[in-house]
This record gives structure tokens, C-alpha cells and sequence, in this order.
């Protein structure tokens, strides 16, 4: 079936569906990664996002367990491609083909040949809202909008592993490979919602991580608040991705939305004072403008020199804007999880 999708100023491009077939309205997105569109699909980053994926060729290897995805449930809103492979998918991982798991989670995709205009389109104009319109007709929708951490933090509080430190993962939207890389460092993690207050509730642990996750980090006001108490503590502390621009926040710095943000497998990072450039994956819309006080840049990217990370020049207080767990490099910056352990 035929679909369109439309952006807010009017333009449109017509397209074929291959998942679930019904309108859908959010911001659009774009990511340059040339594989791991299940971890993409999956990521809680992208809530509220449709997402063009640049690169040509997707679905060819299917779709893998749910062992393998970054949380239980496809989270973009809708999903753009070029040509979407109708070959049945052969992969040792491959449970089902890419069509199948779209439809299963009634997320609509369409395959666009020219998605190299709608990349052109969004990194010209900047980020966009736009929707895919099959018969149904759909008004245009913000997800910015939105407490989108609240839509995907988990609800209860959960302990997993059995390691010597225990370390607090305040889930703003974690990928599940966050946590993989935290127990296999002997931890202990307990998993907690984004609004959950961590000092109040005189939880013990060694360090606090908090999460990745999507939208403005503004809107998550209740993890902001939490987290100024576990800074007066002076409790360790790491953020990664939506965590870097909480914990700039909660330290009195400011944040900004970038014109179309940074989304893809290969954003070379710097690392302040040294010679030393690590490949990182990143998934974010939003960047830290003002630094916060007692703070110094820990890493900047290289292609546009906005902020990728910081840390406190005496107290354990660091954080990232990319994903070190998911390791494009394939281990360039892992070792941050060992960093910030060490410090505790």
C-alpha cells in the first residue's frame, strides 16, 4: 500500500509500505549507521522519533531474540528507509524478518527511494515534525512536548547482579547493554524510575548512573531535582547521553537543541588535553551550551565542536554525550565504565 510522508512546511514524499499500515505524527530523525538498526529501532532515544535510516540497504538480516535488543519494544514512531530487503533474511540471529517485527508492534515503515533528499532536507532545515499519512488523516504532533522519559523510565525499582559495588542506574531510558557492561564489571545495579529519589529514600549504593534516554532534558524536572541532592552528597557520579546534559542542568549549566543532532555509529570525539580521538555511536537531539561551575569539557566532537562530555575538576562528577557501551570502535571507549568505577 501507498503512504506518504508529509513534512510540516508541505513537502511530501510518497512511499510503499512494508509495516504496520496506519498515521503516525512525530519529528523526524535521521542516523548514518550502516548496520544495527534492531539496537536503533529498540532504542529508548529515539521515542517520538521517525526515523530515516541513510543508509541503502535494511533488513536483510532480519531481526534477532529480544536478548539482543536495547529494550523490550520497537520505540520509534515510525521508520523511513530506501530499499527495504524482501529477500527472507539469513542470519544465525534472525528470528523473523524486519516486516514482520514492524507489523507485530503496529510500527508503520515506509521505503522512500530518495531518502538522501530527506537527509538533505533535515540537515538544511534542521530538525523537523512531519507525519506518515495512509487514508487516515493525522494533525502534526511535538513530542518535545512530551515527558518522554516518564513514557519509557521503568516503573518499579530492580535489583540485578550480585558485584561488590552497588551502583544506581537512574533509568531515564537505559539501553539494555548499559547495564550488560555494568554487571560484567562486578556490580551490583539497582534499577530505579527517573523521578525516583535516590538521597530521600537513603538507598545505599557506591555511584549513581544516569541513564540515556529521549526529548529535552528539561522535562525531566523530577530526575534534575534528584540529581542536585546526589551532587551535595557527593556521591560518584557518571551520565551518559541524556545523563551528560542532566547532570550539566543539575550543576547549574544550560542545555540547547541542536539543529538536526547527532545520530550514527562514527562521531569522532577528542578528548581534551591529549592527542587522542575516540569513534563513538550517538543518539541525541539535544547538547550542553553553558558549563556548569567546578566543571571543565572532558571531550568535544571533532566535526562540530559542541560538547561531548564533562567532569568535575576535583569531586567524581563525569558524564558523556555518546555511547560508550555500544563500542563502534569495537571497544574504543568501554573503558569509561572502568574509569568511573575506579573512582568510587
Amino acid at each position: 500500500m501507498k503512504a506518504k510522508l508529509i513534512f510540516k512546511d508541505g513537502t511530501t514524499f510518497e512511499g510503499v509500505s512494508f509495516g504496520y499500515e496506519k498515521s503516525v505524527a512525530g519529528e523526524i530523525a535521521f542516523s548514518t549507521s550502516m548496520m544495527g538498526y534492531p539496537e536503533s529501532l529498540t532504542d529508548p532515544s529515539y521515542r517520538g522519533q521517525v526515523l530515516t535510516l541513510s543508509y541503502p540497504l535494511i533488513g536483510n538480516y532480519g531481526v534477532p531474540a529480544q536478548h539482543y535488543w536495547e529494550s523490550n519494544t520497537i520505540q520509534v514512531t515510525g521508520l523511513i528507509v530506501s530499499n527495504f530487503s524482501k529477500s527472507p533474511p539469513v542470519h544465525a540471529h534472525s528470528i523473523m524478518s524486519l516486516s514482520e517485527w514492524l507489523i507485530e508492534h503496529k510500527i508503520p515503515a515506509l521505503e522512500i527511494i530518495d531518502t538522501r533528499a530527506i537527509v538533505k532536507k533535515i540537515r538544511d532545515g534542521g530538525a523537523a515534525l512531519v507525519k506518515i499519512e495512509f487514508e487516515q488523516k493525522m494533525p502534526f504532533s511535538d513530542p518535545n512536548l512530551r515527558n518522554l522519559v516518564a513514557e519509557v523510565s521503568t516503573a518499579q525499582v530492580a535489583r540485578l547482579g550480585s558485584g561488590k559495588k552497588k551502583i544506581v542506574v537512574i533509568d531515564c531510558g537505559v539501553k539494555e547493554n548499559i547495564i550488560r557492561e555494568l554487571l560484567m564489571r562486578d556490580t551490583t545495579v539497582i534499577r530505579v524510575p527517573w523521578d525516583y529519589d535516590v538521597v530521600g529514600n537513603n538507598l545505599d549504593c557506591d555511584g549513581v548512573l544516569v541513564s540515556n534516554g529521549p526529548g529535552d532534558p528539561k522535562m525531566a524536572d523530577a530526575t534534575i531535582k534528584n540529581v542536585k541532592k546526589i551532587l551535595n552528597k557527593k556521591i560518584p557520579l557518571f551520565g551518559i547521553c541524556l545523563g551528560n546534559q542532566i547532570l550539566a542542568l543539575a550543576a547549574g549549566g544550560d542545555t540547547y537543541k541542536l539543529p538536526f543532532g547527532h545520530r550514527g555509529q562514527n562521531q569522532p570525539c577528542a578528548q581534551v588535553g591529549t592527542k587522542k580521538c575516540f569513534i563513538t555511536t550517538q543518539n541525541h537531539g539535544f547538547a550542553i551550551g553553558r558549563m556548569p561551575e567546578g566543571f571543565k569539557q572532558w571531550f568535544i566532537n571533532s566535526n562540530d565542536k559542541t560538547n561531548e562530555g564533562i567532569i568535575h575538576s576535583k569531586l567524581p562528577f563525569m558524564s558523556v554525550q555518546f555511547h560508550p557501551e555500544a563500542a563502534p570502535g569495537p571497544m574504543d571507549t568501554t573503558w569509561l565504565f572502568d574509569f568511573f568505577l575506579s573512582n568510587i
